[in-house]
This record gives structure tokens, sequence and C-alpha cells, in this order.
């Protein structure tokens, strides 16, 4: 079969997507520490890294086929992507490959600072694995959701385009989970030095984010009219959030941000994610513009409830992938002249259907994450210790620095720095700039100290 314009543009909407990620290793990179960089784009890095191997394996045949109890597809049905032979089966294999690394990378930004790379690279794998593929199993791949699906049958299917559950709400809640076990930060809401170090690296990313995001939204659009509708939503939308979410600071802050305008950017690329074929351009400005400012106002509630998300994961994925879920139960167009929303005269039954699945998918994220991060929590460890948090784990978990800030801080490799961090037995004695000398039975302390000053932000 010859490759159709089709095929080519789910490819190109798949590097779209897979671009994303480094998008958002920017957006989260610029958000942190500077001496927390690395470590946060790593994150993101990683996940591609981890979920393209565990999706050739068995992700891919579990998020559809064959199900157990409509829940979840069989691992070993197409192991290895084994027996995908349909003219474009493997192009749809890679798209959605994609999404399964971006959500992931999406959890990471909530535990900015303070998780073990290790521990991250053990859930990642393994979160795909027993959250992620079965939430898209249940929604995309037939399963709970889906027309034939128990609670599709029950309450109509329900809306979710490009993964308003499935990534966004998912992302959310699991990242809320871990933010609970992991506990906060150092210096929680009194460090100012837990601001952003690089704002323009923040707006790049975002500015990548929202390029990549038509393929995100538009990769499955079917024809030239739908595909219309998703770019200018696609537009429409975060444009609308951007406004909204500045306004609220204006209003509340006394100034517009240039982190917020970035941050509500991706919050109506959030709201619209699960919407964009179904809302009119006036519903996306409208969905966007609530998002916007409702996000702005969420954020803030991290510091009233004693909660330390670090970069808003919670306040921008959960809060406005849950706005632009349930918002489909009020605008949704009507398919084919029937049924649509409450506010085209479809009554509430979409409204139930969107409901139930922010609802299970919630419920769903929220306990198996508990029980994968509290396994990994209570064995290996999930969280640095408090010597390293003070160093930066961008040193002591990677002997490395973003940036040169005198003679300690350092571009690339170094390794005796990072063994007196992390305890590790030295062969020579390794002097600590402006410190004095350091011994290395001191564990690093002194040593820490003087990274402490060269690569705080």
């Amino acid at each position: 079969m010859e490759l159709t314009a089709g095929h080519v543009w789910l490819m190109v909407a798949a590097a779209l997507v897979l671009f994303m990620t480094p998008g958002l290793a920017f957006f989260y990179g610029g958000m942190t520490r500077a001496k927390a960089a690395l470590n946060m784009m790593m994150m993101s890095f990683i996940s591609i890294g981890m979920v393209g191997v565990v999706w050739v394996l068995w992700g891919a045949s579990m998020s559809s086929g064959e199900g157990f109890m409509q829940m979840v597809g069989n691992p070993f049905a197409t192991f290895g992507l084994e027996g995908i032979d349909t003219p474009d089966g493997l192009i749809k294999v890679g798209y959605a490959a994609t999404f399964a690394i971006i959500t992931v990378a999406l959890i990471s930004g909530a535990i900015a600072d303070r998780a073990k790379f290790g521990a991250w690279t053990v859930f990642v794998p393994v979160w795909v694995t027993l959250v992620y593929c079965p939430l898209a199993y249940m929604v995309w791949g037939g399963g709970l959701f889906g027309p034939e699906g128990a609670i599709g049958q029950a309450l109509g299917p329900a809306i979710d385009f490009a993964g308003g559950t499935v990534v966004h709400i998912n992302a959310g809640v699991a990242a809320l989970i871990l933010v609970l076990i992991i506990g906060n930060r150092k210096g929680f809401g009194k460090d100012p030095n837990h601001r952003p170090h690089n704002i323009p690296f923040v707006m790049l990313g975002a500015a990548i984010l929202w390029f990549g995001w038509f393929g995100f939204n538009g990769g499955a659009a079917t024809t030239a009219e739908q595909g219309g509708l998703i770019w200018v939503n696609t537009l429409a939308a975060p444009a609308a959030a951007m406004l909204g979410w500045l306004i609220t600071e204006r209003i509340r802050d006394g100034h517009p941000t240039s982190l917020g305008a970035a941050s509500g950017v991706v919050a109506g690329l959030v709201a619209i994610t699960p919407a964009c074929a179904n809302v009119s351009p006036v519903g996306a400005l409208g969905l966007g513009l609530i998002a916007g400012a409702a996000s702005a106002l969420a954020v803030g509630l991290k510091f009233r409830w004693g909660f330390d998300d670090s970069l808003d994961v919670v306040g921008v994925h959960l809060v406005s992938g849950i706005i632009g879920t349930v918002a489909l139960g009020f605008i949704a167009l009507p398919a084919d002249g029937v049924g649509g929303g409450l506010f085209y005269g479809g009554g509430l039954t979409q409204l139930w259907a969107q409901l139930a699945a922010a609802g299970i998918a919630i419920a769903y994220s929220a306990v198996m994450t508990a029980l994968i991060a509290l396994a990994i929590h209570k064995t290996m460890g999930f969280r640095v210790s408090q010597e390293q948090e003070v160093v930066g784990v961008d040193l002591s978990l990677h002997a490395e620095t973003a940036y040169e800030f005198g003679v300690g801080g350092h571009g690339g490799s170094f390794t005796p720095l990072h063994e007196l961090i992390t305890g590790k037995a030295q062969s020579e004695a390794v002097a600590a700039p402006s410190a004095g000398p350091v011994d290395a039975t001191s564990n690093g302390k002194k040593t820490a100290a003087a990274g402490k000053e060269s690569v705080e932000a």
C-alpha cells in the first residue's frame, strides 16, 4: 500500500508530540532552581527512553485489542509489536507512544528538586504499565468508556478526543499523590530561591508545547473540516486562557507576569485537549478564558493547603483537565444533529458521561499511583537526602551543573565533588573552593556548603 497524505500527516503529528517532551523539559527546567535544572530536564528525557522501550514491548498491546474486563488489553497479544501488520498499524503505535511519554513526564514537575533519579526511572515504566495503559484502553481502546463498554452503554460514551482524562487528569492526580508521599521541599513557602531561575526557558518551552500541541490534538483528525476546527480551537483556547490568567494576576497581584502568560497558555491547551473536535471556536474561547483564570487561582492553593506541587502540575493539568472534560457536558456540539451538551439541547446525558469518566480516572490514578509510589518509597526511597537537596540534585545526582558560577560551578561532570556529596570514599583529598581543605571523613559537609554558595539560585 502506498504512503498516503493521511499517513504522512500522522507521522508528522507524532513527531510534533514527541518534540513536546523536550519542550516540557525547557518549560520545567526554567521553572525550577538553577541547581536542579538539569535533573528536571533529565526526568523528561529519561521518560522518552523508558516509555519508548515499554511501548514497543507491551505498552501498545495493553492499550488496544482484546481486553480483560474492559479495563486493559492483553500485554502478550502483540508483544514486541508482533502481528501488527496493517498498513498504518505501526504509524498509529508510534503516535500513541508519544502520548504515553509526555503523560508521565508531566508528573515530574510536581516533585522537582527532591526526587531520586533512580527511583524515578523505576516509577516511569511501572506507572505507564499499570496506570496509563489501562486508562488509555478504557477510553480509547474499546474499554469501559467506549461505545461498547459497560459505562458507555449505561451513560453514553465519554468524549476525550486527545487526552483530558487519559493524559491530564491522570497526570495531575498522580502528581498530587507523589507530592503527598514524598513531602515538601526544605523551605517550601519561605525560601525565595524556590522561584523559577530562567523565565526565557519557560517561555521557550511553552512555545514548543503550543507548537507541538497542534499535532497532539490534530493527529487523529479524520476529515478536513474536523482538522480545521481542531486547529482553530487549539489556537483559540490557549490564547484566551493566557488572557484569563494575566487578567487574574493583574487583579490579584497588581501586575501580569511572563510566567503567568506561559502557564496560561498551557492551561488553555490542557482544557481544549479533550474538547478540541467537539466544541465551536467561540466555545473554545470561553473554555480557555475560564481555565486560565481557574488555574491561576488554583496554583495558589498549594501554599494555603501546604502541599509542595513544585511546578504547578496539579493547579494546571488536574484543574484545567477537569474543566475541559466536564465542560463537554455543557458545550459539546451535536453530532449529526443529535446529542450534544446541555447548552445545545442534549440534556444531561453527556454531562453524566463526562463526570463518570473524570471521577473514575481520578480514583483509579490515585489508588494505583499511591500503591506504586509507596512501594518505591518504602524500599529504595523516593527522596534524596537533605544534604543532597541543599547542594542541588544536579550536582549530587548527576555530577553536573547547568551553569558556570565561578570556580564552584561546573557545566560538565565533576566526579570528586560528586563523590564527596554522596559519601563515597576518596583516593585523595579534594580542596573546596574558598572554604579551605575538606576531609573525606566529613561526608562532604563543607564541600556541600561551598557548592550551595556556587549553585544556589
